[in-house]
């Protein structure tokens, strides 16, 4: 009678049976980030209220669509945060107060969104002297650098640390510094120059920048909100610098969403059973963001839509695409390889004459 001996297979995977980051001790839930994300969540459900029984409009969208996308924006990533922090890491004292800077700052900073959109005029860039709007450019001044430097210093404390597994790692380390170069790339919409707007009520106002790059446009002509993608808004007429801002903060969600799908699929797929593997698919796919990244900024700091790619755009990103394609096929084949190399051998039973 043959049989199979699977221990020498089954010794070489450490396959995960608790969830992502799963350890002996882990931190309580970070406070003031959930309370940032319920507050953010509860902006969002306002904003969608208002969108539907509020028809004033700013560059031909809704008063209440940015403070919908920065709730819904903040939310999930103070949400992550809490997760990252509840992780077991040294310097705990330092990442709470850190997370705690940023859950301030972040209620502060969308809270003057949602009240400039209430008021129906601009909360970036805005010009009017206002008492309210100029205690709000205050609040932003202070509070965007908050911002950066509590996300900065976390993503320092972090990268010297392990936890979770191998591919979680890499995944929310990898997460937190494109967060923070996203958070930095901001900055480059201050150098768009000064434009003239229409508020909700039809006046006009000064912005001093704004967030399409247009180099054809007329001097303070209005650049942001001349044709617009559906639902994002984002410019169909030049570059738009909110791209590569989005892609960047929003990083750290979809690497460590992959790496979830990766341990979810190991047991139907016994070539990403190993963690040595789904590390290298993680590394493969931090590689490609970071160079999706590069390319979005590329193309908006060209004034080129992101709907409208030139052949060098369009030559980049079929490049970029073969390379990460050539990373995965070559993590497949080597997984494969060593899988088949530990396959258990047939042991023939012989039995004894009778």
């Amino acid at each position: 009678m043959a049989t199979i001996d699977l221990s020498p297979t089954l010794s070489r995977f450490r396959f995960p049976t608790a969830p992502l980051g799963a350890r002996a001790e882990r931190a309580p839930w970070h406070g003031p980030l959930l309370v940032n994300s319920a507050l953010m969540a509860t902006l969002v459900v306002v904003s969608i209220v208002g969108m539907l029984v509020d028809d004033r409009m700013l560059l031909g969208e809704s008063v209440w669509l940015k403070p919908a996308k920065f709730g819904l924006a903040f939310g999930l990533y103070g949400v992550t945060l809490a997760w990252i922090l509840r992780l077991p890491h040294r310097g705990r004292r330092a990442t709470w107060w850190l997370g705690t800077v940023f859950a301030v700052t972040g209620v502060l900073d969308v809270g003057f969104i949602a009240v400039q959109a209430a008021r129906g005029t601009f909360s970036h860039f805005n010009t009017a002297t206002d008492p309210v709007n100029q205690i709000g450019q205050q609040v932003f001044s202070a509070g965007v650098p908050g911002l950066l430097l509590a996300n900065l210093v976390l993503a320092v404390i972090i990268s010297w640390q392990k936890l979770a597994d191998r591919p979680t790692r890499i995944a929310l380390k990898a997460g937190l510094w494109l967060a923070v170069t996203g958070m930095m790339l901001g900055y480059l919409m201050g150098f768009t120059g000064p434009q003239l707007v229409r508020q909700a009520d039809g006046t006009v106002v000064g912005l001093m920048a704004g967030h399409t790059v247009r180099p054809d446009a007329p001097a303070d002509a209005a650049r942001d909100g001349v044709g617009a993608m559906p639902i994002t808004h984002w410019s169909t007429s030049g570059g738009d610098l909110r791209v590569p801002h989005f892609v960047g903060l929003h990083g750290i969600q979809v690497l460590l969403v992959l790496a979830v799908v990766l341990v979810a699929l190991a047991p139907r797929y016994r070539w990403l059973r190993a963690e040595s593997t789904r590390a290298a698919l993680l590394v493969v796919a931090v590689l490609g963001y970071f160079g999706l990244l590069t390319l979005v900024l590329w193309q908006a700091l060209r004034g080129q839509p992101l709907t409208s790619p030139d052949f060098a755009t369009a030559g980049a990103s079929t490049a970029l695409a073969l390379l990460v394609a050539g990373g995965v096929t070559v993590v497949y084949l080597r997984a494969r390889e060593e899988l088949s190399s530990t396959e258990p051998a047939i042991v023939e039973n012989q039995l004894p004459a009778g």
